[in-house]
């Protein structure tokens, strides 16, 4: 096999090889035969042998060689061969290719052979390449010697790989596939990770683009434990903008207008490269009208002009502005519009106070909820728009150089007060809707904008009312009178119980004091007792009238007859007495309280005067809330 790939380039290696067999051949010549289990000198320590082995005793024969020859031969065997270490990596050139393999000259005492399988990444292998080899097995069962190059490749690539971490340098890598969070890349045959976060400065949206690239890469971090190695090409970009950064930060000025390009968008506003240095755009800097989110004005990697609106000592947070390079909308205001035009604006914002209506783009006045409507409930302005809607507006205030305007929609329509007497004179009746209450009544709305309030003690003729919730609900329907009509202040005074007559005017003459009426005792009360006479009439029976004639005292449930011995009015007092029936005392009583009674009546008979007297009580009453 040594003469079929002899070498040409070295002929005297190939002779050198030649020669020694022979010497070893001649050193156990095939015509002496040893007993068995017999072990020559030169079996058993053949350099030794060859070391000390004199030609001259050489009988068999063979001339004898010189030993200025024999020390040449040594010479030539010295610097021509190598020492197949196994754990070294030597360099091979190719002398021969066959379908299978690659025959390697190491400058052994025999070529080796390496599978063409692990020439793969390189179709290009031609005789008289170099190639870097690993001896795997000095001899086979043949004697021949067995390479490997994968072996060898991952030896030096290891070491390639450590060096330029150490040293920081920059290698080249082919990216060969993507996978789960980054990319796999070839580096000296290394299989090394890149992770997304390192492929560039921007987020990567498309991982595909890079695939079967060759690009440059730092590497960065490498586990020796598991043979691991992590690169980055982010890290080079960063090295080339961090010079841009210094260079464009030291020129950095307020008000200066850069151009950039749309990095991140966010939900508060938008991230712009500069060339290196990232400066944000808030959402209220985009544009002078109100938006929901910074998609609506740019996109991403697209190219727009800022300006610089401030930037901290260090020039690392940077504020840039968009709207600001455009006039402000106010200061393109026409000088003709002013307060009470009518403007049409969508509603843009929505609060529980009011709506924000875009008239201009950029230009927003506020109507108050009080100005939607006339009426005198405040309510949520979503009762009466939604955003988006198209509204027309009076202008009520304007301020250019706050850049503040109020608006009013219920100016758009007749105030319902202008004919307020015609509507709603006194004594005219009404039906009402009950939207409020209070501790001292019940607000009733006639129609939008006209408000009314009755007094607790004008919802009922007979019933105490504590609350006006006990009488009546909120949205219920109620007839009402007019009783007061004040146009100057806007208020309207209104009654109930006066849309029926006062029931205890005829009752003044039926239980008058001194009349008898039968009953039964209802409730046991503090001091006495109550007699249901009618729904209207509940009278108090005090505890010693409840005497009976046998001496006992009536109970509960208990019908009898009783005598009036109090009648008041006003008070919707009763008071009745079932021991005057038969009792002088008691009886006698009764006929003072009568006669105090009549006099009483006599003695408070109304004139003009008193008419009026009333009259203006009555609205002193009212203007002080029923106090």
């Amino acid at each position: 096999m040594a003469e079929e790939n002899k070498n040409p380039e070295a002929p005297e290696a190939v002779e050198l090889k030649t020669n020694v067999a022979a010497a070893e051949e001649l050193a156990t010549p095939d015509a002496i035969e040893e007993p068995k289990g017999y072990e020559s000198a030169a079996q058993a320590n053949p350099e030794k042998f060859l070391e000390e082995f004199n030609w001259h005793n050489y009988e068999e024969g063979i001339d004898p060689i010189d030993d200025d020859k024999l020390d040449e031969f040594e010479k030539l065997v010295a610097e021509n061969f190598v020492d197949t270490l196994d754990d070294e990596v030597v360099e091979g050139t190719v002398i021969n290719i066959t379908d299978r393999d690659a025959i390697i000259d190491i400058n052994a005492k025999s070529e080796g052979v390496i599978s063409l399988n692990e020439f793969r990444y390189n179709p290009d292998l031609k005789v008289g390449d170099t190639v870097e080899v690993l001896i795997d097995v000095r001899e086979d069962a043949t004697g021949q010697l067995i390479l490997s190059h994968r072996k060898a490749r991952v030896i030096k690539a290891w070491e390639r790989v450590n060096k330029a971490h150490e040293e920081g340098t920059i290698v080249t890598g082919f990216v060969k596939a993507r996978t789960k969070g980054g990319m796999i890349v070839d580096v000296f045959g290394i299989e090394a990770f890149l992770p997304g976060s390192q492929i560039d400065v921007k987020p990567i949206r498309d991982y595909d683009a890079y695939v079967n690239k060759t690009m440059e890469f730092k590497v960065v971090k490498i586990n020796q434990e598991f043979k691991n190695v992590v690169v980055s090409h982010k890290a080079l970009i960063e090295a080339d903008i961090e010079e841009q950064k210094k260079e464009i930060i030291g020129q950095l000025e307020k008000g200066q207008v850069l151009e950039g390009t749309v990095k991140n968008i966010t939900s508060y506003g938008v991230f712009v490269d500069l060339g290196g240095v990232d400066g944000l755009v808030h959402i209220t800097d985009l544009s002078w009208s109100r938006i929901n989110h910074p998609n609506e004005i740019v996109d991403l990697d697209q190219k727009l002009n800022v300006v610089i609106l401030d930037f901290d000592e260090d020039k690392t947070r940077i504020q840039l502005g968009l709207k600001q390079l455009k006039k402000h909308p106010w200061d393109a205001l026409s000088e003709t519009l002013s307060v009470g035009d009518k403007v049409k604006g969508k509603v843009v914002v929505i609060a529980d106070y009011g709506a924000f209506v875009e008239v201009e783009e950029g230009v927003e006045g506020l109507i108050h909820v009080s100005e939607m409507s006339w009426s005198t409930h405040l309510r949520s302005a979503q009762d009466f728009v939604n955003v988006g809607d198209e509204v027309e507006a009076q202008i009520l205030t304007m301020d250019r150089d706050d850049r503040k305007m109020s608006l009013g929609i219920k100016q758009l329509s007749q105030d319902p007060w202008t004919d307020i007497t015609t509507k709603y004179p006194v004594g005219s009746r009404h039906t009402g809707i009950v939207r409020n209450f209070t501790n001292f009544g019940v607000f009733v709305e006639l129609e939008e904008g006209i408000d009314g309030l009755i007094y607790i003690s004008d919802l009922s003729w007979t019933k105490k009312i504590k609350h006006p919730s006990e009488f009546t609900n909120i949205g219920d329907k109620l007839e009402v009178v007019v009783l007061e009509l004040d146009v100057e202040g806007r208020k309207l005074s209104l009654g109930h119980k006066q849309i029926e007559d006062n029931p205890w005017d005829k009752y003044e003459a039926e239980f008058a004091v001194g009349t008898k009426h039968t009953g039964t005792i209802g409730e046991i009360v503090d001091k006495g007792a109550t007699v249901e006479f009618n729904e209207d009439i509940v009278a108090f029976i005090p505890g010693r009238h409840l005497e009976k004639e046998d001496g006992s005292k009536l109970g509960k449930g208990d019908e009898a007859e009783f005598q009036i011995i109090e009648f008041n009015k006003d008070f919707k007092r009763v008071v009745a007495s079932h021991t005057a029936l038969f009792k002088e005392e008691e009886a006698k009583i009764v006929k003072q309280a009568a006669k105090k009674a009549a006099d009483s009546a006599a003695a408070s008979a109304p004139t003009l005067g008193d008419a009026n007297d009333a009259l203006a009580a009555l609205k002193k009453k009212m203007e002080n809330g029923g106090n």
